[in-house]
Formats: structure tokens, C-alpha cells, sequence
């Protein structure tokens, strides 16, 4: 019983570790194009030097940010699934 409910939270924490990865790579796609177009803005800013520019600068890099910490904090939630896993996979073999 012990060994079958250590298999079910071992393939529930790889399931989730596998989404994040997968979001992982969705968000990294998007923070290249966030951040090539916050570059863009930034410069549109300089040349421009109207207070509309500016603004959208300011939001381009308020995405960059935001998209960042998204990242960070999947980042976080998968070591702490590697740790879980790593967790489970001792249990595991102790129960052999």
C-alpha cells in the first residue's frame, strides 16, 4: 500500500513538473518578443522624446518585468518538484 501511494504522488509531481517545463518554454518565447519590443520602444522613446513614446516604453518594460517574475516563480515551483521528486524516488527505493 505504502509503495502504490509513493508511485501516485511520484507521477503526480512528474505530471506537474512536466507542465511547467512545457509553460516554461511558452513563457521564455514570449519574454524574447516582450522583451525585443520593449528594446524597440525604448529606442522610439529616445528618438522621439514625446510623452506617448515614453509611456509605451514604461508598459513594454512593465510586460518584460511581469513575464520575468512569472518565469522566476515556475522556476521555483519546479526545483521544488525536483525536490520532491528526488523525495519520492528515495522513498521508493527504501520500500523495496
Amino acid at each position: 500500500m505504502f509503495r502504490r501511494s509513493v508511485e501516485k504522488k511520484l507521477m503526480a509531481v512528474t505530471d506537474e513538473a512536466r507542465r511547467l517545463r512545457e509553460e516554461l518554454g511558452v513563457i521564455d518565447e514570449q519574454l524574447r518578443q516582450v522583451t525585443d519590443e520593449a528594446e524597440d520602444s525604448r529606442l522610439r522613446a529616445l528618438v522621439s522624446e514625446t510623452p506617448q513614446a515614453s509611456a509605451d516604453h514604461r508598459d513594454a518594460a512593465r510586460a518584460v518585468t511581469a513575464l520575468q517574475r512569472d518565469r522566476d516563480a515556475k522556476l521555483k515551483r519546479l526545483a521544488e518538484l525536483e525536490l520532491a521528486q528526488d523525495r519520492l524516488l528515495d522513498q521508493l527505493s527504501e520500500a523495496r
